[in-house]
């Protein structure tokens, strides 16, 4: 809005000033320079009074012309200058206040998530954790990247080098529960992996990996998780291939008119409603429109569980549905579990 305020001013002080020059150059009927009818527009709007280098006073037109560009044009440029003025100064102090008040939301946020990275996968990253029903608060160098360009997203943003340790903490790494790290440059990710796992034990940590080769010096550096883009677009090309209709689906599900319905995990802890009870009992689907996928069991997998499977802790069920219905259930299961 600044931007097109300040380029609508300084296109009509050009346009005074064209308008004086061929004024003054139709006047004297194109016996005059150019460079002397922009000499004369210029020190006539300015109120300089260096003297006339074209002979005014000799034509009645000339002066009526020269009387109406310093009453309206220069009035314009005053207009114009001043408003430039007051949008730079306001643009400042509203930057400060914004950014302070960015740093108290910050500074309150418990178990959000860092995205280490605004570019090009940052953006529709940044994307599905909000629609996920995620906190997140990005750490992007150049402010032009920012996935929080997003329209209509208020995004938390700290703008600045995504390798300082310093903007870590500023983004609360201390109090988050998650980071993910989508930096170009593999020495780069990999030296954020190890900061952030040094600075917060509990953290999960998922990087993105460009060349497979050194993924296991992530694992060492502290990352739970990698991701390689050309691995997973590779998988969906072929997917693409050999299975259309699933992978329609998928993206379909996305796109739900019914809302954001996408697959969640649900994990069991210590003292949660659910655990020591059967499916059954519980009813997901019925109470939540929640389809139950899968179990895993530390390291097992059982896929589409029995109504009489039951939960226990340590237990993660993986559901589908709409995601409002998904965080509603987790809330109950921990309302329940405190009272």
């Amino acid at each position: 809005m600044i931007q097109k305020r300040l380029t609508t001013f300084l296109s009509g002080i050009l346009l005074v000033v064209v308008i004086g020059t061929v004024g003054y150059y139709l006047i004297f009927q194109g016996d005059a320079r150019w460079i002397d009818c922009l000499y004369m527009t210029v020190i006539s709007i300015t109120s300089v009074g260096y003297g006339e280098i074209l002979d005014v006073s000799s034509s009645m037109i000339a002066q009526l012309f020269t009387m109406g560009l310093i009453t309206f044009g220069m009035g314009f440029i005053l207009y114009a200058i001043s408003s430039i003025t007051a949008l730079l100064i306001e643009g400042e102090l509203s930057g400060v206040r914004r950014r302070r008040r960015m740093n108290k939301e910050i500074n309150r946020l418990t178990g959000h998530i860092i995205l280490v990275g605004g570019g090009e996968t940052g953006r529709p990253l940044a994307d599905e954790l909000i629609t996920s029903g995620e906190q997140v608060v990005i750490i992007e160098q150049e402010t032009e990247s920012l996935a929080m360009r997003l329209e209509g997203q208020n995004i938390l943003h700290i703008t600045g080098d995504p390798t300082d340790d310093a903007n870590l903490e500023k983004a609360g790494i201390l109090n988050a529960k998650g980071v993910v790290i989508a930096l170009p440059q593999d020495k780069d990710s990999l030296y954020v992996t190890m900061t952030a796992r040094m600075m917060n034990k509990d953290l999960r940590i998922v990087a993105q990996v460009s060349n497979p080769r050194i993924a296991p010096k992530f694992t060492m550096a502290g990352a739970d998780s990698i991701v390689s883009p050309n691995t997973i677009g590779a998988l969906r090309m072929a997917s693409e291939m050999i299975r259309p209709a699933a992978v329609d689906f998928l993206d379909q599900m996305l796109r739900s008119e019914k809302g954001p319905l996408r697959i969640h995990e649900l994990p069991i802890v210590p003292g949660s409603s659910l655990n020591g009870r059967c499916l059954s009992e519980i009813d997901i689907q019925k109470e939540y429109d929640l389809l139950v996928l899968g179990l895993k069991d530390k390291d097992a997998i059982l896929f589409n569980p029995k109504a009489g499977t039951h939960l226990s802790t340590g237990m993660t069920l993986i559901v589908m549905g709409n995601i409002q219905e998904i965080k509603r259930l987790q809330s109950q299961a921990v309302r329940e579990r405190k009272t």
